[in-house]
């Protein structure tokens, strides 16, 4: 037989194109348009709908960037119409893609009721049956596409914020016609659609290839191309066959999941999310009222939360859904953060907000753990997951990996303690599915554990700027249930689906370790003050709950809760992952800043309310520590007299160099004020490798191949210029004060920025500290600082929450290779067996550390922070300004060292004046176990919580002891509930512990 499937197939896409589709909706008819501007930001609903209206007309421009219009829908239902389903078409002039890019709108009665969302691909609006007259209101927003086609054009654009966005209008009003929908036209269209997509994905040797060409061929004759309606449930009649044969046995089973990934700030607003969370959710929960089988899942407690605050119609009716089990929270979290430059405590405190929330407001334990688009998973989230509650994890990112391919889409994944838990990347490669026959033959062609593995996740639905599930792609669902050549689909919640994949796969793989993500490196630097704040502020909130509950037991001050909630909710917030990591557009990331510095405000407030009360009154100069470690005879967590720091630092000339001499280091320093000489005087040791120097400050060019604020591509190291010439180099020897030392003040310049560079040796300690002042003004540059290292190190660790992971130096396989820039917390550690060196920061995340040949070929270790990026996309102007980072080398440090130093850069010491001393409310002996946070528990008992972790990686017997009477201890989860006793033994004024290694452990002290 003669091969015509090009021209069947050409056939079928034409006429679905000219002629089904557009055959949907038939005898329109004008209706009546009416619009109001709001001025400035959006207004209230019941101001909206009030609001003067004047005459529009479908072709007139509307929507300057990011502003409202309110448009009126009048219309009437033809006679002729009674009993016919009647719907509005209402295109606000967008692209008919790109959904959640573009202007969208919620629609509502003249009552305030919402109806559902308009956007580019669901511009209908149901007219209740038996209606004569109606009337709409459309809260339309004009937001601008800021990146373009999909997001992959990449250019500078003004767009990105409210200031600097042009005022033209952006769309014209393209249609507003009341219509008829022809059912049988829209199920036909639906039939051809998914039998013609499966018949492109399957090979030309099935027959069943074969069986749907000719049977779609058939049906094609059968439709009237001029009478489309009246052909319908002919052409149907022919296609029926071929929804009659049913599945094969071997074929790949997909729980679908209504799910709409939205974004809680991105290309968009914070403000702007609050009303795409509000569309979207009225989308579903009226696709519900028509569906009865489809369950939709939504993450992020902060999306719930909002559309309670700001759209109570509209919760009321998830509210409805979720006490259906129908409308599913998921992912047990405030927001789907990052997990990279997330601190310890913070992401735990993810979970507990996430998950308190769901259990409060729905009675909803949630069990998994939701993040399909984070930008690589941190090593300890497996184990706070676990204590958290949760059984689950879901992403999809990792599928996005530039250089090897993930071998697991189901598994076990094991975190830095040991803990497992069970792991799903979706092999649909997607987290915004349709439901296409092409995404789900890729996802049975790409299951990894075929043979072994039935059964993945799709999350279908329009997602990053929300939209949600379609009516269409529940029509695909309803047909592919069980379908010859198709996989099975079923609509899951995910529930469903992780309870009926884990008991299918027992004996599943287990992957050990970080889930690196070989994309968007440049995420752990892009917009510095935004991660500054989020460091700022984690600190901050540690010192106040710490000096809170140490004043609410001592004093018995008020614990402040509910604030110290509402700005932990508010970090919380700002640690999404598209603004914590940078990849936001401007107006989001100036409003971060704004808000972390208010934030910082309110928490000096607290922090310094709660020393006063301490303090008590009194002239004794008293210094608060609020680290884990003493420091200068004061105890970690207490308040206590200081004690004198170490001998003066000497100052001296050498020729041209400086140097300083605080006996414990002999730092040179050059005429051009480069440290060329690090020597360890109690291991009478060259620190620095021949020929490099401390902190050399080195300006890359940075143009990655697109994603401009995402990606650090690995060819910025090919283009690089050392900053080693000084336009000023000034010595300041140690004044007496003895928090200082001395120090060396460098000026450099790149030509468009100045840099002030301070390095300063400290009194007392094996401790270099850098401080960097710049003004910037590099474009697509990369600001990084070397220290070349005589260490011989084949591996770096760096911190992470509540440890620390491995990383090699080397590049010996394409996955070592991949890690060219890494994220550590705090500190970076590079050592030799007896000896190595630590790189603190406070607010520096990206990292690289390599391996350097020096004379002879004997390798060394170069380890360098990223400290400032220029990207020009989505935000033109992003670090542009001043900028004032810290760091510091520590000289002859183990982990345990790097641990300590790595609180001390963050954690300053306060000095207060007062009576007397302050006992610490806890205490522990071992050096190596580490107190995260102290706190009153989350039910206002007044119960001490203490969370501390083992931080070295090893096993360890310590004592914990208490400075308050006690009257029980209780090991508990992140959310306090109780679990059954670890190795735990109390005594009176203590507890003796026995901790694995990395281990969080959490005690809930009841107070006597």
């Amino acid at each position: 037989m003669h091969d015509h499937r090009q021209a069947t197939e050409a056939r079928l896409e034409r006429a679905v194109v000219q002629r089904v589709r557009p055959a949907v909706h038939s005898g329109a008819t004008a209706l009546q348009v009416a619009a109001w501007h709001a001025p400035g930001e959006p207004v209230p609903v019941a101001e909206g709908l009030a609001a003067p209206y004047e005459e529009f007309a479908v072709g007139t421009p509307w929507g300057l960037p990011w502003g409202t219009t309110w448009f009126r829908l009048r219309g009437q239902v033809p006679a002729e119409w009674a009993g016919r389903p009647v719907e509005v078409v209402f295109d606000l002039g967008t692209v008919a893609d790109h959904v959640g890019f573009q202007a969208e709108g919620l629609v509502y009665t003249p009552a305030g009721e919402p109806v559902k969302s308009i956007n580019p691909l669901s511009t209908w609006i149901p007219v209740p049956a038996g209606t004569q007259e109606f009337e709409f209101f459309v809260e339309a927003a004009s937001n601008p596409d800021v990146l373009g086609g999909g997001g992959h054009a990449f250019d500078p654009t003004p767009l990105g914020d409210v200031l600097t966005a042009p005022q033209q209008p952006l769309y014209v009003l393209a249609r507003a016609d009341v219509c008829v929908r022809e059912t049988e036209v829209a199920e036909l269209l639906a039939d051809l659609e998914v039998l013609g997509g499966l018949m492109l994905e399957l090979p030309p040797e099935d027959a069943r290839r074969w069986e749907l060409l000719r049977g779609i061929d058939r049906a094609l004759d059968a439709l009237d191309p001029h009478d489309v309606a009246g052909s319908a449930a002919r052409t149907r009649s022919v296609l029926a066959p071929l929804f009659a044969a049913k599945a094969r046995a071997s074929a790949h089973r997909v729980s679908a999941v209504g799910h709409a990934h939205i974004d809680s700030a991105w290309l968009w607003p914070l403000r702007e999310t609050v009303r795409k969370v509000a569309r979207t959710t009225a989308n579903v929960t009226q696709l519900m009222d028509v569906h009865p089988s489809f369950v939709y899942a939504m993450s992020s407690a902060q999306q719930f939360a909002w559309i309670a605050e700001h759209r109570p119609e509209v919760h009321e009716k998830v509210r409805r859904r979720i006490a259906e089990g129908r409308f599913v929270p998921v992912g047990s979290m405030w927001v789907e953060s990052d997990t990279n430059m997330v601190g310890s405590e913070a992401m735990v405190r993810q979970f507990v907000e996430g998950k308190g929330y769901f259990l409060r407001e729905y009675g909803v334990d949630t069990q998994e753990a939701w993040l399909p688009d984070s930008f690589g998973y941190s090593a300890a989230l497996p184990q706070i997951m676990k204590l958290a509650g949760v059984r689950w994890f879901l992403t999809q990112k990792i599928s996005w990996n530039a250089d090897n391919k993930f071998p697991h889409h189901t598994f076990d994944w094991e975190g830095i303690d040991g803990t497992r838990i069970f792991t799903h990347f979706p092999p649909v490669d997607t987290y915004n599915s349709e439901l296409s026959a092409r995404e789900l033959a890729h996802a049975a062609r790409n299951f990894q554990e075929k043979g072994r593995a039935h059964w993945s996740l799709v999350p279908f639905g329009w997602g990053d700027g929300g939209g949600g599930p379609t009516r269409e792609m529940l029509q695909r669902a309803d047909r592919l249930g069980s379908l010859d050549g198709s996989t099975r689909v079923s609509l899951h919640s995910p529930e469903q689906f992780f309870t009926t994949a884990e008991a299918d796969y027992p004996d599943r793989p287990v992957w050990s370790g970080e889930l690196y993500l070989e994309l968007h490196r440049g995420t752990y630097t892009s917009q510095a003050k935004t991660k500054q704040g989020n460091r700022r502020n984690e600190h901050l909130l540690r010192e106040a709950e710490l000096w809170a509950a140490t004043a609410a037991v001592r004093t018995g001050a008020q614990y402040p809760a509910a604030r110290l909630q509402e700005l932990w909710r508010t970090v919380l917030l700002h640690q999404f992952h598209d603004i914590l990591p940078g990849s936001s557009i401007a107006w989001v990331h100036r409003e971060a800043a704004a808000t972390h510095a208010r934030v910082s405000a309110e928490l000096e407030e607290l922090v310094a309310g709660s020393l006063r009360a301490l303090a008590g009154e009194g002239s004794q100069r008293l210094v608060a520590n609020a680290a884990p470690h003493a420091r200068d005879g004061v105890p970690a967590l207490g308040l206590a007299v200081a004690e004198t720091a170490g001998a003066p630092v000497s100052t001296t000339s050498d020729g041209a160099d400086t140097v300083l001499d605080n006996g414990l280091l002999r730092v040179r320093v050059d005429a051009g004020g480069n440290v060329v000489s690090v020597l360890d005087l109690l291991e009478d040791r060259e620190v620095l490798l021949p020929g490099t120097s401390a902190g050399l400050l080195q300006l890359h060019r940075d143009t990655p191949n697109r994603w401009d604020a995402w990606d650090v591509d690995a060819h910025y190291r090919n283009v690089v210029r050392d900053l080693t010439d000084a336009e000023s180099v000034v010595v300041h020897p140690d004044d007496g004060d003895p928090g200082r030392g001395a120090s060396v003040v460098v000026t450099r310049s790149t030509g468009a920025s100045t840099l002030v560079q301070t390095v300063r040796l400290p009194r007392g300690e094996a401790r270099l500290a850098y401080s960097l002042d710049v003004d910037w003004h590099d474009r697509e540059a990369l600001l990084k600082a070397a220290f070349g290292l005589d260490v011989h190190a084949d591996r770096s660790a760096s911190e992470i929450q509540f440890g620390h992971v491995f990383r090699a130096t080397h590049e010996n396989t394409s996955w070592d290779a991949s890690r060219f820039e890494i994220c550590a917390h705090r500190w970076v550690h590079v050592g030799e067996a007896g000896y190595g060196a630590a790189v603190t920061n406070s607010a520096t995340y990206g990292h690289d550390v390599t391996r350097s040949a020096v004379e002879g070929g004997r390798p060394g270790t170069t380890v360098r922070l990223s400290l400032l990026r220029a990207p020009l996309s989505p935000d033109p102007e992003t670090d542009q300004g001043s900028h004032h980072l810290e760091y510091s080398l520590v000289v002859g440090a183990q982990i345990t060292d790097a641990v300590r130093e790595g609180y001390r850069q963050n954690l300053a010491p306060r000095v207060v004046q007062g009576a007397g001393p302050v006992e610490p409310l806890v205490a522990v002996e071992d050096g190596g176990v580490v107190v995260e946070a102290v706190k009153l528990a989350e039910d206002g008992s007044g119960d001490v919580v203490v969370r501390l972790y083992e931080a070295l990686g090893g096993r360890v017997r310590t004592t914990v002891r208490w400075g308050f009477p006690v009257g029980s201890v209780t090991e508990v989860d992140l959310l306090e509930r109780p679990l059954e006793q670890g190795a735990t033994t109390v005594r009176d004024g203590g507890a003796t512990l026995t901790l694995r290694p990395f281990q969080i452990l959490t005690l809930r002290l009841t107070r006597a």
